[in-house]
């Protein structure tokens, strides 16, 4: 992973990768990052325990792998969970 982010991008990329319905497929495809590489860079962005809680969350968390999911989940995020970009 070589490419570097501007803030907007970063912040999205930590939101994609806590989220619970966004497997990291969705992150490869709009950033270019595999699994290893989300991890290695939220390793670099977040605190030493927010890391270590971020990946007992999505440790085995069948709904990050888009193979892994459940039918019927096809959306990468719950249809509650919408967020306001106020600009």
């Amino acid at each position: 992973m070589k490419h570097t982010f501007n803030d907007e991008e970063t912040s999205r990329i930590i939101e994609m990768a806590w989220e619970d319905r966004t497997p990291f497929e969705a992150i490869a495809t709009q950033f270019g990052m595999i699994e290893s590489d989300v991890i290695r860079f939220m390793r670099y962005h977040l605190k030493s325990g927010s890391f270590k809680l971020w990946r007992k969350r999505v440790s085995g968390r069948i709904t990050k792998h888009a193979m892994r999911r459940p039918e019927g989940i096809e959306r990468g995020y719950c249809s509650t969970q919408y967020k306001h970009r106020g600009k």
